[in-house]
């Protein structure tokens, strides 16, 4: 009986959106959901602003630029996806704790650490050096 209901809400094209304007509207509701309801996500997003501007004046180069934006990318889409994995799992516990309900947010969010890690090696590989030669370059 479910399945029939499910086909029926299909056809009527239920399940999707008609106008790809509601497409981008569900998306930027998903966007500011997040930013006011994750407090990581907020963090991850204010660090993100502290390479751009570090970028901006050392005047790295166009590859170095798509690196460290790359970086941020990917932290900021580990959060959503943490996220998306914390979400369903709270809706599917009903906020009771399992102990594989809490074995997939910590490894969600250990993925969020890991490409956190990997995006500050990034950086310090690419401002490391300039760091050290401004400081070089004062001294004389």
């Amino acid at each position: 009986m479910v399945l029939k209901d499910n086909n029926k809400r299909r056809e009527k094209g239920i399940w999707k959106n008609k106008k790809f304007s509601e497409s981008i509207k569900h998306a930027l509701q998903g966007i500011k959901t997040i930013f006011l309801e994750e407090r990581n996500m907020r963090h991850h997003a204010s660090l993100g602003i502290f390479p751009l501007i570090l970028a901006w004046f050392f005047q790295v180069s166009p590859l170095e630029w798509i690196i460290v934006l790359t970086c941020i990318f990917l932290v900021v889409i580990m959060e959503f996806i943490n996220t998306i994995f914390e979400t369903i799992v709270d809706m599917v516990t009903d906020y009771k704790f399992h102990p594989l309900a809490k074995k997939a947010k910590d490894i969600a969010a250990g993925a969020v650490l890991v490409t956190g890690i990997f995006a500050v090696i990034v950086a310090a590989i690419i401002f490391l050096p300039k760091f050290i030669s401004l400081y070089f370059l004062r001294r004389m």
